[in-house]
């Protein structure tokens, strides 16, 4: 067992009122503890299926199981033939929010998308006529096109663009955009992975800068009357709480969104509706996650040549980013 830094003791005062959910919570991440696995079926699910399966979540989809302590999905022969997409139970939780989306949804932008989670969970969520995957770190950009490649996510097309490209060139098209945010990664302790400097308040205000950025340019792409999915896995206020505050700020036609499958897990650290998972609850590692709408009356055609000229086919010699 570790010893907690002073940042993070820092930390967990300014987020729980109580001693005893402040000693879980730093307990969950310097001694963490196994989560079980979760699957996202892209393939109908085989009867039976060959795990252990956990019980549901109330905020858990359909075509999700959560599978008992101890299975090993990624080494299965189903795994391997693309039947399903192996991920922690926070992602599926920062997911929820699109169960507050009507449907039908035409298209879904994930600008952060590798290595390919959320894209797959607003896939089966969504069935959008069109998907498109953006990953701005171009290494990365080769395990997304592998998983989506894998899960045979034909339909979508994936780009390595700056976030920005997508504002100047699909300015108020998307019905639906998901900023999985790269941040101070706090909640990779509670999986025993490492996270140097996660609670260091220059990394924490550079990572904040670096969200309320992309959100800016994100924000220009969703449609009057589409939703804006903004998520993280890290715990700190300014990387969550405070960047949504901002955005809404800058942007007042976008308006939170509440999620009734999410209504037990709201932040008490905000006025408006978003939600975190906490590492202590043992579902998974943690995160936060909220939804807005634009109440805009602006939206635009998509430029589908542009996306045809940028994109890359996820088969084929296309997909060779």
């Amino acid at each position: 067992m570790g010893q907690p830094s002073n940042l993070l003791l820092k930390l967990s005062r300014r987020l729980f009122a109580e001693d005893r959910d402040r000693d879980a919570f730093v307990e969950a991440l310097i001694n963490p503890q196994p989560f079980p696995a979760a699957i996202v079926w892209v393939q109908p699910r085989p009867e039976p299926v060959p795990f252990a399966i956990a019980p549901a979540l109330p905020w858990q989809p359909a075509w999700v199981d959560r599978l008992a302590a101890n299975q090993r999905p990624g080494q299965h022969l189903l795994h391997q033939a693309g039947a399903y997409y192996c991920l922690d139970m926070a992602s599926v939780f920062s997911a929820a929010v699109f169960s507050a989306i009507p449907t039908p949804v035409v298209s879904v932008l994930d600008l952060c998308a590798a290595p390919g989670g959320k894209s797959l969970l607003a896939r089966q969520a969504f069935s959008p006529a069109h998907l498109w995957c953006n990953e701005v770190i171009r290494k990365r950009v080769k395990i997304l096109i592998s998983n989506l490649k894998r899960c045979g996510v034909t339909e979508a097309l994936v780009f390595n663009l700056d976030p920005q490209t997508f504002a100047e060139q699909l300015g108020h098209t998307a019905s639906v955009v998901i900023v999985d945010a790269p941040c101070s990664g706090q909640s990779l302790l509670a999986k025993g992975d490492s996270a140097l400097g996660c609670f260091h308040p220059v990394n924490i205000k550079k990572n904040a800068s670096r969200q309320k950025r992309i959100l800016a340019h994100a924000a220009q792409t969703v449609a009057a009357g589409g939703y804006l999915a903004y998520m993280t896995c890290t715990f700190s206020v300014e990387e969550n709480e405070q960047v949504v505050a901002w955005l809404i700020k800058k942007n007042p036609q976008f308006e939170p969104v509440e999620v009734p499958a999410l209504r037990d897990y709201a932040s008490a650290l905000a006025s408006f509706p978003c939600y975190r998972l906490w590492p202590q609850s043992g579902l998974g590692a943690g995160g936060f996650t909220a939804l807005l709408r634009n109440r805009g009356e602006l939206s635009e055609s998509v430029n589908f040549d542009f996306l045809m000229a940028q994109g890359m086919k996820i088969y084929g010699a296309d997909a060779a980013p």
